[in-house]
């Protein structure tokens, strides 16, 4: 199978079911009209007449023309009051979500996995987490549990990377070995990458947007049970105008639940299409197409499935790796396409044989793991081969002689490999240190300790004076690992320290970065590295804090072109500094990237794109759209591997781009 291919169809797939749910909305839209225009027509004959202040009497004389099916005016209006209900409904549902990742988790019974946990599955779990994580290039997730659940199931959430967890079932956790959980971990994590999650937002709050039509059109029905018609002479105009309002009422609600229905019917079928990216996304992350297929064949297998016991996950069901949730319609309303389907995707010459289950368990009773049915401990690894000695300068920053552009396009079975061996040959203090807030603020200050005596003992005792003398004892407890801490393992420990650092009340999280910020600042200069901790620090920290803070304010390249030329002004100046390429040379291959406006990006001077006016300007095109912050960053990746070597500087500084603009970028 071709899994580039694949990627690529469904996501032109998912264009056109975008579009036809776009078409969906104009429906119903034209039906709301034409079904006013109807009641305007088949009541014209009854027409209000003033006879003294406050008091109306109707006539039944017809007064004027009937009215024409085409009246452009109401159409106009019409088409705004319908609009507007289906916005103010879709961003009062949108609001729910606004919270972040993690509140989602959390409504759903999930319970956050103690970094420092004992239990050998839980411990697994953060594992694969982490090395996906690092292999992709974003914030380390939250890892959630939903101890309730002993089916097969896990989904993500969020509304970005800042913000997203990874949860899974307890049944999860319990009947599948290492590799079908990576295959399970990195199909979640391409629903993170391909920015799933807040598309299914989207298109939840739209399809309730369209459903309140309908709940208006039944309130309107509701509201004439307790309207009785009047015993005067005007009783037959009165009830004229009683079965207009039954009539819109009526064709409201029909209108609302048809557009409901195909609502969801397109809902169903785009979440199908990314099901498919997701499981082609995966195995070309791990390479191993058996661990997801085991996964999915095991979901076939057992009794239980995927099938979620909690109505509070009801409304996330195309959040999840597989059916939750029985589909109405035939199916027709199926997030995720048949298991068989799935793994004949992956594998041609599936059987159609699922796994076969040793014996039936009471689940309301044990647990698979009490039962003897849980998959064995992992085989531990051997040792990882040490990383080669360091080389000045021209190292990558994952430890190869380069960066390539390609290999930053998607995270690949090389990226894990990476991960996986960064973190195995990080010294062990250094990241233990990075499962708590206290430690974790003790790691960063320490990675920002100054080579020149005199400075870091300033820095020391600006430690002592602003977070106290245990902060400073556990700063002191981490130098002698320092000693042995390669360039390409800071930006690995920043990401595996920031679960612990969300935790931070608001109250000790301003005092810490202003810590942080003194002691950049402390030999008056800022390094590549210390603007890069700084940016994806504290970027990653607000967007986890308020995710739903993100708006889009730049639609057009032209708009933030001046930006762009000092983000590759910056990379070519620093790429220059270093390689034989001129800043002019490498400015050109990234700015050839971008036909639209290449012609507008110039090479400003090292002075008008420093770190500073770089700041200002990555806060700028944070706000620009997505498709032109991903070829921002798309382009800046071919600026620095124009001459086949990146330095460490260069990597770091592109990862600080990457992580304002929200963009994954794998290792």
């Amino acid at each position: 199978m071709d899994f580039f291919e694949a990627q690529a169809r469904a996501k032109k797939h998912t264009t056109r079911l975008v579009a036809l749910f776009s078409l969906a909305i104009l429906g119903t839209v034209f039906g709301t009209y034409f079904a006013t225009v109807y009641a305007l027509r088949e009541t014209h004959e009854y027409h209000p007449r003033r006879t003294r202040p406050g008091h109306y009497e109707f006539s039944s004389a017809p007064q004027g023309p009937v009215p024409s099916w085409w009246q452009p005016q109401l159409l106009l209006g019409v088409s705004m009051a319908t609009l507007a209900v289906v916005g103010i409904a879709s961003l009062w549902k949108w609001n729910e979500f606004s919270a972040g990742g993690s509140a989602v988790a959390e409504s759903v019974g999930g319970r956050r996995v103690d970094p420092h946990t004992t239990d050998t599955h839980e411990r697994r779990l953060l594992n694969v987490v982490e090395e996906m994580a690092i292999a992709s290039g974003v914030p380390v997730p939250a890892v959630y549990i939903m101890d309730e659940e002993p089916a097969i199931n896990a989904f993500a959430a969020g509304l970005t990377t800042s913000d997203a967890v990874v949860a899974v079932t307890r049944g999860t956790l319990e009947k599948l070995s290492r590799d079908e959980l990576q295959g399970v971990v990195g199909h979640e994590f391409s629903h993170i990458l391909n920015g799933d999650m807040r598309l299914n937002l989207r298109l939840t709050a739209l399809v309730f947007g369209i459903l309140v039509i309908g709940l208006l059109g039944r309130g309107l029905l509701s509201s004439l049970r307790y309207t009785r018609p009047r015993s005067s002479g005007n009783n037959k105009n009165h009830v004229g105008v009683l079965a207009a309002i039954a009539l819109i009422g009526l064709a409201l609600m029909a209108i609302g639940y048809i557009g409901y229905f195909f609502g969801r019917l397109i809902q169903a079928a785009v979440s199908r299409q990314r099901e498919y990216l997701a499981d082609a996304s995966a195995v070309q992350f791990t390479r191993n197409p058996g661990g997801l297929t085991g996964a999915l064949k095991k979901i076939g297998g057992f009794a239980l499935g995927s099938s979620i016991q909690s109505n509070k996950s009801a409304a996330l069901g195309h959040f999840f790796f597989a059916q939750g949730f029985r589909s109405h319609f035939g199916g027709l309303w199926a997030t995720h396409p048949p298991l068989d389907e799935r793994i004949r995707a992956i594998d041609p010459r599936f059987d159609g044989q699922m796994f076969a289950a040793p014996e039936v368990v009471d689940v309301s009773r044990e647990s698979f793991a009490t039962a003897g049915f849980a998959p064995t401990p992992p085989t531990l690894r051997a040792a990882p081969p040490p990383l080669p000695p360091s080389t000045p300068p021209v190292t990558s920053a994952h430890g190869s002689p380069s960066l390539a552009p390609a290999s930053l396009a998607a995270l690949s079975e090389e990226h894990i490999a990476n991960a996986q061996l960064l973190l195995d040959s990080t010294p062990p203090r250094l990241r233990a240190a990075t499962q708590s807030t206290s430690d974790a603020q003790a790691l960063l200050f320490a990675l920002l300790l100054d080579d020149d005596s005199v400075t870091r003992q300033q820095q020391r005792n600006l430690v002592a004076a602003r977070a106290g003398g245990d902060a400073l004892r556990a700063l002191d407890d981490l130098i002698p690992s320092l000693r042995d801490l390669r360039p390409e393992h800071r930006l690995p420990l920043l990401q595996l320290a920031l679960p612990a650092l969300r935790q931070l009340p608001p109250t000790a999280l301003a005092p810490f970065l202003d810590t942080l910020d003194d002691l950049v600042h402390a030999d008056t200069q800022v390094s590549v590295f210390e603007f890069t901790l700084q940016k994806l620090l504290v970027r990653t920290l607000a967007l986890g804090r308020t995710p739903s803070s993100v708006v889009v304010q730049y639609h057009s390249f032209h708009a933030v072109a001046p930006e762009i030329s000092i983000v590759f002004s910056s990379l070519a100046h620093l790429s220059a500094s270093a390689h034989t390429l001129s800043a002019a040379q490498t400015f050109a291959a990234g700015s050839s990237q971008l036909k639209l406006v290449e012609s507008r990006l110039t090479l400003l001077p090292p002075a008008a794109c420093d770190l500073a006016a770089l700041d200002a300007a990555l806060d700028k095109l944070a706000g620009a759209s997505f498709p032109i912050r991903q070829r921002t960053v798309t382009a800046a990746a071919h600026l620095i591997g124009a001459d086949g070597q990146t330095l460490i500087a260069e990597a770091e500084l592109l990862r600080a781009i990457a992580a304002t603009l929200d963009v994954p970028l794998p290792r």
